[in-house]
């Protein structure tokens, strides 16, 4: 559609845009800008990471030992199926099969809820044990200086990250509210590409995080 204001336009068309392709493409480049913060964000973190890694690499590679590589291959499973199973919500939004895309958003924030769990019992092994952060930290089974310090960063790292899979749950949840009440078709959904966007960051992100905590150390 790209029928401008001064005659009918689609319903959709916020009236601050021409027409729906100034829309569209509007939209996506915020999007992309937000998504290049996030980059950035992520990046300074993994730097961080880098540095300490460099400063106690004994220490990370006798810490990571601690994690269980299973439960993170578990979830690195579930997130990309999640990023399939967005992917096909957008497809089938395009094609005008708004059940379908119902279902595969549920399915999406379902399998991100999976994700979530795993991290709990994680979590919970880790708080039980005393592998925690900073002063906290009263485990005595690692060698190396100052261990402390690596689950200082595999909880800023992963606990930033499960910030961002809540966020993305609220996302999805609010395209299948819009989806149940007919606001998308076929020639627009732009908000649900947009929120696919999002959720492939974030899958992306937790790609470099399970080697670098899990495997490497």
């Amino acid at each position: 559609m790209s029928s401008t204001h001064a005659g009918s336009h689609p319903k959709y068309l916020q009236h601050h845009f021409g027409t729906a392709v100034q829309q569209e493409e509007s939209s996506k480049l915020g999007m992309w800008v937000f998504l290049l913060t996030e980059v950035l964000f992520f990046g300074g973190l993994f730097c961080a990471y880098a540095v300490f890694n460099a400063w106690y690499p004994e220490t990370f590679v006798n810490a990571h030992k601690s994690l269980s590589w299973q439960l993170g291959a578990v979830n690195t499973i579930v997130l990309i199926t999640s990023s399939v199973t967005i992917a096909l919500a957008i497809r089938s939004m395009q094609l005008g099969r708004k059940k379908a895309t119902f279902r595969l958003l549920l399915a999406t924030v379902l399998l991100a809820a999976v994700f979530l769990v795993v991290k709990y019992f994680e979590y919970s092994h880790k708080i039980h044990l005393g592998q925690l952060p900073g002063n906290l930290y009263t485990y005595t089974g690692i060698e190396g200086t100052n261990p402390h310090i690596f689950f200082s960063v595999y909880f800023m790292l992963t606990g930033l990250h499960g910030v961002h899979v809540v966020a993305g749950i609220i996302a999805i949840s609010w395209m299948m509210y819009r989806v149940s009440r007919d606001e998308f078709s076929a020639e627009y959904y732009t908000p649900i590409e947009l929120t696919g966007l999002y959720w492939h960051l974030v899958d992306l992100v937790w790609i470099f995080l399970f080697p670098m905590l899990y495997l490497i150390g």
